[in-house]
């Protein structure tokens, strides 16, 4: 971990820009927006639409060259995240990007993990930006950068089907999906849609969503049969709060039929709340036996335990693959 961001994935996180604004379910309890309002009395200034970006300032331009010096002495990689801006939001100021992209070109010991909601933008800004820097001689398509690792935010399997090809059709040395917040089952994954990289966590902070366990479960299934490096960040606000006596270990309770929600609910849900086998949130008597007729049992119970309690083991042990460096 680095000396300034808890993001396990990453060395260091710095922004070019600061703001931007709500483009799907991912984005419903966003912490940058939440950040940029702490600071700014209450109010996201730099968040929603038509609201201006904030350019970070000149001083803090110069650390990610501290930090490629710091590398090239250390004869070692080191991970860069802009977490408080989407490289490609197309309400920025173009030449702000191209200002991005120059600091980029003179950090070579540097890989940047650009990671956008806006994936169908990327290619089209990445070969405007190349050809501008290089004096017209050449497009990102003809010659990517080497220090540049492209990914693309996929929450559920509706933006899985819609980006995952589009994230692959623009080059790159890795192509990564973060999945997080999960907010639903990617179910099978076609091969040819599968990138270098996959992280996934659930979500944290007030108003989070859980994230059912078998969700993660199955991606992690499908990254280890297709060879592909699986990072699982946290189980974020929900998890369980049942343990195995004899080992203390975490169990997800679940309610195998209708019948034993009747015997067990008063006992076993105890503040939490209830998935069917799809993720949906049960609530009353009604929808237990709609879940029945429907055939979505088994229901798991979660609790919201708060992210530290919750932490990141699944099914005992942490998951942190790394693609290989290419």
């Amino acid at each position: 971990m680095s000396e300034n961001t808890k993001i396990e994935w990453c060395d260091h996180t710095w922004s070019p820009w600061e703001g931007c604004q709500k483009v799907g379910p991912g984005c419903d309890h966003c912490y940058a927006e939440a950040r940029n309002a702490r600071f700014g009395g209450g109010t996201p200034t730099n968040w929603g639409p038509g609201a201006p970006r904030r350019r970070t300032a000149p001083n803090s331009w110069k650390l990610p060259l501290r930090w490629d010096r710091k590398a090239g002495e250390m004869g070692k990689r080191l991970r860069i995240f802009p977490s408080l801006c989407d490289p490609f939001d197309n309400a920025v100021d173009p030449a702000w990007r191209v200002d991005f992209f120059r600091l980029i070109a003179k950090t070579p010991n540097l890989d940047w993990l650009l990671l956008t909601k806006r994936i169908g933008n990327a290619r089209e800004m990445l070969n405007e930006i190349v050809h501008e820097l290089s004096c017209d001689l050449n497009t990102w398509d003809e010659f990517p950068w080497p220090g540049i690792w492209l990914g693309a935010t996929i929450v559920n399997r509706a933006e899985m089907l819609r980006d995952a090809e589009r994230l692959l059709a623009v080059p790159c040395r890795v192509h990564f999906w973060s999945v997080e917040p999960m907010l639903g089952d990617l179910g099978k994954i076609p091969p040819e849609m599968m990138p270098d990289w996959i992280i996934c966590g659930g979500e944290s902070g007030p108003g989070a969503r859980p994230t059912h366990p078998e969700w993660p479960r199955a991606l992690r299934d499908q990254c280890a049969d297709a060879g592909v490096p699986f990072h699982f960040k946290q189980w974020g606000q929900w998890h369980t709060d049942a343990f195995l006596m004899s080992t203390g270990e975490p169990v997800f309770r679940q309610f195998d039929s209708f019948q034993q929600w009747v015997n067990k609910a008063s006992t076993w849900v105890n503040g939490g709340v209830c998935l069917d086998r799809n993720g949906n949130v049960l609530r009353n008597g009604g929808d237990f036996m709609r879940a029945r007729d429907a055939g979505d049992f088994p229901v798991t119970v979660m609790h919201r335990t708060g992210k530290r309690a919750a932490g990141r083991l699944l099914d005992g042990r942490t998951h942190d693959e790394f693609p290989e460096a290419r």
